[in-house]
């Protein structure tokens, strides 16, 4: 149907109404030249198949110049047609006359079908566009592939059987039958032929010896470990404004502005901090390094769950950290990139387009690159071959640590280590956690808010004695059997809480408690100000509010868990790549802060908490804030990581590997390492050579652990902290020998638990794997040999002379 306005302009089916027959024609023709093109491009699509060689390419394109000029013709008529369809579109039909025209072409148009026709012809036209592009390309590689053949190296297409190269045939026969399967490998030139696999598996990767008839004058792709850059070291300075920073973390999302809030928050604290590390650091040249932080666990392609959460009462912990780990690198002068979106996880590494399968060209521009196990894994999927290359660089977010033997994919896969999250084969260290729990890895922490002494004697003077806060702002939390310990609590103190909700009272928290909602942190620490007790519920696991309040004034008090909860007995755990034991609600609090700013006890055992709470209202405390929790402490550990630790760098084997790893074992004293004063551990001896090291060897005390006992709790034990940099140091017999142990037999072996030595069967068993040597590793069958190290005060990460 055809209908008209007041004016008489035509108002439905404008642009296709004024066609006159012989423009219906014109559309024909380009519709009839459109098909015969297809049908001439498809003999010669379908004429080329996987695998051919690059002769029968040429034979079958070169004549492909006509197609070619044919494509481009079609493109110009269908604009052509577009462009005059668009000008009759144009036209009034405002005449009588125009109306009996219209009437003879009503059912030729009905026929023609016309409706969608222009957007058809412009999808048409684009796809034909398309087709000229690719059809050029083919020609261009046809023709350099025809130009090899002319210059007699049509030998060199020939796959390789080179021993240097064993995986070339292999990798070959999987690029014939799957080099479509990404288009990263078209985006390299790859064609289908055997030429441009051998080109790609040789200048891209690295399965296939180069062709002698490629031009070779520019330097191949480069595949190192190490960072290349072709820029002079540049200086770091710390910085005391965080507005760039603010801007780099964007908004958009609730979770961003938390971690902004923050760092405002924060800001003056972390201006003091870095003066007094300048100041400590004496104005120490430090190298700016490029870094990537990539927040894996807030992109979209992860599901950011924690986003949505964030005014709901959902846990913060892992925002608290980042917030302060993108403060500190900011902080200490280093050049930051942030990622939120795998898209710029792309864009800031220069990965090819596609879905991950070729592996990236040149050097990784950045020095390190922090990210989380999601990041991880998106990195994983995007990057391909260049992961394993680049993954020196890497240092992951692990908020509860990563072992050895879960990290070691072969390892835990054979002895039942597989968890959801570890194999990434990395140097444990590379693992950064929240608190130190476990010193295979690498403690980054976070920061709670340091108050000065005026704040200090205001809180003590305004402390509530008989006033409570809960920690627990999620209703679940108040479920399962705390109604009786809070009615304990609640005849001694006024409790209060600071649950979510939205509408109504939660029913799960008791009538007597005062719930005060979600509050702002601002508020927050208003009321732990006042409140002389913070009691735990038992979870969440290891979060930065206890440690909040501590440094607030309050006491801490948490339930002991009886038996331990771990991977074996507890969900939580089940699927963490650790087999750590843990023995109350925050270890941390219990182990490095304890009696009087925090009190485990058995919830279960109501005499012993009712004797807890009477203790708590007699006991007065002052804010208490550990040194590594303090702005200046994280940074000064972030500044030591930075500078010292080096994956990228092979070490040597200490001492070289040119003996039998079955000996028989003399006795007697090593030259290598001395007992110390007054102690049963031994030390580097002063005139032994060793090459350098980082913690120095000057920290190393070297002990032997009882029956079943891990080297974390050995070193523990004499106030020394485990550390794993120096296990190549004492995997050798030297250390045995020193520690006077009596070996019939000395082996090596992939062991996360060696070295050790069994003192029944005098068995001795060396480390054959350094990625296994571990601290947390332990046997009832074996005594381990243990490098401890002495720490900074209040700075377990770093030994004295670490700095």
């Amino acid at each position: 149907m055809i209908t008209g306005n007041c004016d008489g302009t035509i108002m439905v089916r404008r642009c296709l109404v004024t066609f006159k027959p012989f423009r219906i024609f014109v559309v024909g023709i380009g519709f009839f030249s459109l098909c015969f093109l297809m049908t001439s491009l498809g003999g010669q699509f379908s004429a080329k198949r996987l695998g051919d060689s690059p002769f029968t390419i040429r034979t079958e394109v070169m004549g492909g110049v006509e197609s070619r000029g044919v494509l481009r013709k079609i493109s110009d008529m269908l604009e052509v047609i577009l462009k005059r369809m668009d000008s009759l579109s144009k036209l009034d039909n405002t005449t009588s006359s125009d109306t009996r025209r219209l009437d003879e072409l009503s059912s030729a148009i009905n026929r023609f079908q016309p409706a969608g026709l222009v957007e058809r012809i412009q999808a048409i036209a684009q796809n034909v566009s398309n087709m000229a592009v690719r059809v050029e390309q083919i020609l261009q590689n046809s023709i350099a592939a025809g130009k090899a053949v002319r210059d007699g190296s049509s030998g060199q297409c020939e796959v390789p059987r080179d021993p240097r190269y064993p995986d070339c045939p292999g990798k070959v026969d999987w690029m014939r039958a799957r080099w479509t399967s990404d288009p990263c490998y078209a985006f390299y030139g790859v064609d289908g032929s055997d030429c441009s696999f051998l080109i790609y598996l040789s200048e891209v990767e690295w399965f296939c010896p180069p062709l002698a008839w490629r031009n070779h004058s520019s330097p191949p792709t480069i595949h190192t470990h190490t960072h290349q850059t072709t820029t002079a070291k540049r200086q770091a300075a710390f910085r005391t404004d965080l507005s760039s920073l603010l801007d780099q973390v964007g908004t958009g999302k609730e979770s961003l502005s938390f971690m902004k809030r923050r760092m405002r928050r924060l800001a003056p604290q972390w201006g003091t901090a870095a003066q007094r590390l300048h100041a400590k650091l004496r104005q120490r040249w430090r190298e700016q390094k490029k870094i990537l932080v990539h927040v894996g666990f807030l992109t979209e392609e992860s599901g950011d769950v924690f986003s949505p959460k964030v005014l709901k009462g959902g846990p913060l912990g892992e925002m608290v950290q980042w917030a302060d780990i993108l403060t500190a690198l900011h902080v200490l002068g280093h050049n930051l990139k942030i990622s939120m979106s795998v898209k710029e996880l792309q864009g800031f590494l220069g990965v090819p387009p596609g879905r991950g399968s070729c592996p990236l060209t040149g050097p990784l521009p950045f020095d390190l690159i922090y990210t989380d196990y999601h990041g991880m894994q998106q990195m994983k999927q995007h990057m391909g071959l260049s992961l394993k290359r680049h993954k020196c660089h890497i240092r992951v977010i692990d908020t509860f640590g990563t072992e050895p033997a879960y990290n070691h994919e072969e390892y835990a896969t054979l002895h039942g280590y597989r968890s959801n999250w570890g194999y990434w084969n990395l140097n444990t260290r590379q693992y950064m956690t929240m608190f130190p729990h476990t010193p295979d890895n690498s403690f980054m922490g976070f920061v709670s808010e340091e108050l000065n002494d005026t704040e200090k004697r205001s809180i003590m003077l305004n402390k509530v004695n008989s006033m409570a806060v809960v920690y627990g702002k999620e209703a679940s939390m108040w479920k399962q059997g705390k109604e009786g310990f809070l009615q304990t609590l609640h005849r001694y103190m006024e409790v209060h809480g600071t649950v979510y909700y939205e509408t109504q009272r939660p029913p799960e928290v008791p009538a007597f408690v005062k719930n005060h909602g979600l509050l702002p942190q601002h508020e927050l620490q208003t009321l732990l100000r006042r409140a002389k007790l913070f009691i735990g519920f038992g979870f969440p696991y290891e979060g930065p509010a206890p440690l909040e309040a501590i440094a607030n004034g309050c006491i801490y008090l948490q339930p002991k868990f009886r038996p331990p909860h771990s991977s074996l007995n507890h969900e939580f755990f089940r699927g963490k790549p650790t087999s750590r034991e843990v023995s109350s609600q925050h270890p941390y609090a219990e182990q490095y802060i304890g009696r009087p700013h925090v009190m485990t006890v058995d919830y279960n055992n109501s005499q012993e908490f009712d004797s807890a709470i009477r203790e708590i209202m007699r006991t007065k405390v002052e804010p208490y804030l550990p040194y590594e929790y303090t702005c200046e402490g994280m940074l000064e550990r972030v500044h030591a990581y930075i500078q010292h630790q080096d994956f990228c760098s092979p070490e040597a084997p200490f001492p070289p590997a040119n003996s039998s790893t079955k000996t028989q074992w003399p006795s007697g004293p090593g030259p290598q390492f001395v007992l110390l004063p007054n102690s049963s551990a031994l030390g580097w001896a002063p005139n032994a050579s060793a090459p350098p090291s980082w913690p120095p060897l000057s920290s190393l005390r070297l002990l032997a652990s009882q029956d079943g006992q891990s080297c974390v709790e050995a070193c523990q034990r004499a106030h020394l902290v485990c550390e794993p940099a120096l296990f190549r140091f004492v995997n050798n017999k030297e250390a045995l020998r020193g520690l006077a142990v009596q070996c019939e037999v000395v082996e090596a072996e992939v062991n996360h638990v060696f070295p050790a030595f069994s003192v029944l069967r005098r068995e001795c068993g060396l480390q054959k794997d350094p990625l296994l040597y571990s601290c947390a590793g332990l046997s009832p069958k074996y005594r381990r040999l243990c490098p401890c190290r002495d720490s900074r005060r209040g700075q377990v990460a770093l030994c004295r002379d670490c700095l």
